[in-house]
Parts: C-alpha cells; structure tokens; sequence
C-alpha cells in the first residue's frame, strides 16, 4: 500500500510491511520524496523552529546539521509526528509525503510512523523482549505474519545490517536489554530495518558505536538509499560529508530565538563552496 492510500484513508486497514512483502515474493515499494513548506514548529506558546521549506529528494540520504539548541531532531520528529507526542506540542505549515499533507486533518499519525520510521539517538529496545522478538516487533505490530524460516531470515538479514549477527548469532532468545549500550541502539537499527519504512529518520544513530560499527551503519545507509529515503540528524560533518546526498544546515537566528533553515543543496556544495558564511564557519569548526 502506498503512502497516498494510507493519507487518503482516515481509518485504513493495517499497512503491510516490506519485509513481509519481500518475504512473499511481492515487489518493493517505491522510495517517497519529503516537501515542508513554511514550516513552524512550537513546545506550547515557545517556537523552537521557525518558517522551514525544504525537499528531501526520495532515494537519497539528506544529512540535517547545525549547533545543539537549533531545532534538528524537532524538525526530524516532526516529519513523522513523533514531535506531537510531546504535551503542547504542535506545527504550523505543511509536510507533504507522495503529495499529501501529514498533517491533514483524518489522517492516523500511527500510520504515518508505519511509513516513516525512525532510529533514536538513546537505544530504546523493548526490555521485556528477546533479540530476535525485538527485531521482529515492528512486523508483528504491522500485523506481518511470517513463516518461521522467513522471520528467521529477516532477523539475520537485519542483524548484520547492523553489524550485530556475530555478537548475538547464540543468544537470541536473550533479553534485548542486556546487551551493551552500543549493542542495544544497534539493535534498534537492526528492528527499523527489518521492518523496511518507505522514510526511514536517524538522529545521532551512530553515537553510541564504535568506529568499526559507525563504518558498518553508513556503509548500510550507502546501500538502503537505492530504496528508501533517508533524513540523518548528525554532529559529525565527516560522517554528514560521507553519507550524505544532500545537506541542511540549521542555525539559531540569535540567543533565545527558534532556530531556522539557514542553508541546503547538495552535499558536495554545501561543504565545498556554501552561500551563507555561517555555514562555512559552522562546517569548519569556527562555532558550534
């Protein structure tokens, strides 16, 4: 199903995962493109970002950048409606996915999250779950019902995607919450990619990694962008310059003001030859 049916739809049957598509011999859906348009974001009567319009291409990787305290995982929470969570929380503008508003009025943002996954900078596996219950939990809640060989294959499959198999290949039964706190947010990239959103949001996912896992991800991010859309919070302009197709520099207008959209382009403009001076000194370590 695509993303237009389920916007369309204000109480559709339950979105089909990828993976349980792939797993019966269907084909994949296609990569969506992301268009915010004036785009307001507040914590109650506060704004924390202000008059954002930006498009994130499908099938590429957008690395959003900028200081702490400037509005980045806000803007990514909201492309999913994982910011509205939050009490008082609300947008202004819109943020249209394969031409529909998300915001729209009858539209299930637990849908909308089904379509447009997303990774947390803290590790957050289900404590109560095995390693492989935790990887499968997004195809089970999206009513993916698998063959024991299929779901197996998705737990390995998602596992070394995530550079973990070889760590927890003996102990799958074991709780997800006694792994390492590195191992642990591995996992949770391992259960995004198992359930394979069209959208897939990373804020600081590789934080807690190792060098050798951080290689890993990105390697991973490299090749899921054939398919998916990706949008990646990070501090780390090597790995933004790495990863990344397209680049989003945010910065604050001034001391207690929302943060904003200073800059975006291609990647490779963006870190050789920005417009804005504020982008070129936050790229080379001037500030921030």
């Amino acid at each position: 199903m695509s993303m237009r049916s389920v916007l369309r739809d204000s109480v559709p049957t339950p979105v089909p995962t990828p993976a349980v598509t792939a797993a019966g011999g269907g084909s994949r859906r296609p990569a969506i493109g992301i268009d915010v348009e004036d785009l307001d974001i507040y914590y109650g009567d506060v704004q924390a970002v202000r008059g954002v319009t930006l498009a994130i291409p499908a099938q590429s990787v957008t690395a959003v950048i900028g200081p702490s305290g400037c509005g980045k995982s806000t803007f990514l929470r909201s492309l999913n409606r994982m910011h509205e969570v939050a009490p008082g929380a609300r947008v202004d503008g819109t943020v249209r996915v394969d031409g529909r508003d998300l915001y729209a009025a009858g539209v299930d943002p637990v849908l909308v999250r089904r379509e447009i996954g997303m990774v947390f900078q803290r590790p957050n596996p289900f404590p109560t779950m095995s390693i492989r219950d935790n990887v499968l939990a997004g195809v089970r809640l999206n009513g993916g019902r698998l063959k024991k060989d299929a779901a197996e294959a998705v737990v390995e499959r998602s596992l070394r995607g995530a550079n973990l198999w070889d760590e927890v290949k003996d102990r799958l039964n074991r709780p997800g919450a006694g792994l390492s706190g590195g191992q642990q947010q591995r996992l949770c990239i391992a259960r995004a990619i198992a359930v394979e959103p069209q959208v897939l949001l990373m804020d600081e996912p590789c934080s807690a990694l190792d060098p050798i896992s951080t290689s890993a991800i990105e390697d991973l991010i490299g090749q899921l962008k054939s398919e998916y859309t990706i949008v990646i919070v990070t501090h780390n302009m090597q790995q933004a310059a790495r990863v990344s197709d397209e680049t989003a520099f945010f910065n604050l207008a001034g001391v207690g003001e929302p943060g904003q959209l200073v800059e975006s382009g291609a990647t490779t403009k963006i870190f050789s030859n920005p417009d804005n001076p504020s982008t070129e000194a936050y790229i080379t370590g001037r500030f921030g």
